[in-house]
């Protein structure tokens, strides 16, 4: 018996090391197949760049665009939006870094502020959807979810949705850079307050995520996070990312009237979590998780509450 249950325990512990050697090659495999196609989006945008098709916005649009077409023909060849997924955060170092050719005269320290500043936030991103992707076989369950109530209509909708619409919206956030990097006035206190403000948005993401990977480990199903920076919002990641954008913009002041319009893209940002992400989070928390609906009551959605909870 002692033999037969030895037996069963080693056979058991052999197919899940095989299990787990299949998982990370798979895994593996797609990390190439992604760095492949975003390497080839950027040959291919930077190439469109080229052209200089109107002014400046225009040129780096169009080549943005382009790139998601690549990163898009992916998506539908290998079945998987979320090729997409790390391009939020891959793009806007490479704009900063093209801006940089195009405007040598700007100041050189406030263009690595700049610089150092979007770089902390993309590759603080990029590493945390790294770190949590499984490879193609896995697919981000708001896709699923659109997939099933679009039906044939998909790819046109993950097209239009889930790649175009972020790419503009990412450009949108970018514009501020258009006006930094070629600014050529000596450092003053709104680059500091920039660049503090920008790192210490990836930070509040940092910690929060981490918190709640921490928490996921250790959880119940349906356990709802209140603790650690959760306990001032319900998405304080969400929050930690418009305050980037938020630190972007800072970036430009003092500005002219006529370049106030660059705020549009941290108003796009406030936008999209509002009415869009946190929405749809919340949703999914109030199908699978009991109670949920009063935490809502008395939890602040968004940005952190200074008492613990928000009475309504």
């Amino acid at each position: 018996m002692t033999k037969s249950i030895i037996s069963s325990n080693q056979r058991r512990y052999d197919e899940n090391q095989t299990k787990m050697k299949e998982i990370k090659v798979n895994r593996f495999t797609s990390l190439l197949i992604v760095l492949l196609a975003y390497v080839l989006a950027l040959l291919i945008g930077y190439w469109v760049i080229t052209f200089q098709v109107g002014d400046i916005y225009m040129t780096v649009l169009i080549a943005d665009i382009a790139a998601t077409i690549i990163i898009f023909s992916f998506s539908f060849f290998l079945k998987n939006s979320s090729m997409y997924d790390p391009y939020w955060t891959v793009i806007p170092p490479f704009i900063v870094l093209y801006l940089m050719q195009v405007y040598p005269e700007g100041n050189h320290l406030r263009q690595i502020f700049f610089l150092i500043a979007v770089s902390v936030w993309a590759i603080r991103l990029t590493l945390n959807w790294v770190r949590s992707w499984l490879g193609l076989e896995h697919e981000d369950w708001r896709y699923k979810d659109l997939a099933n109530k679009t039906g044939k209509m998909y790819w046109l909708v993950s097209f239009s949705g889930i790649h175009l619409f972020p790419t503009l919206i990412v450009f949108l956030g970018c514009l501020p850079a258009f006006y930094v990097i070629k600014k050529d006035s000596a450092i003053g206190v709104f680059d500091f307050l920039g660049l503090i403000v920008s790192v210490a948005a990836a930070i509040i993401q940092l910690i929060s995520d981490e918190q709640m990977r921490n928490f996921k480990k250790k959880a119940q199903k349906g356990g709802i996070m209140q603790s650690g920076l959760w306990k001032f919002s319900r998405h304080p990641n969400y929050f930690g990312e418009i305050l980037f954008w938020f630190g972007l913009f800072i970036f430009c002041l003092p500005i002219s009237i006529s370049e106030w319009w660059t705020v549009i893209g941290w108003i796009s940002m406030i936008l999209l979590f509002v009415f869009i992400s946190v929405p749809m989070m919340d949703e999914r928390s109030l199908n699978n998780k009991p109670g949920f609906k009063e935490y809502m009551k008395k939890s602040s959605a968004l940005f952190p509450s200074l008492k613990l909870f928000r009475n309504k």
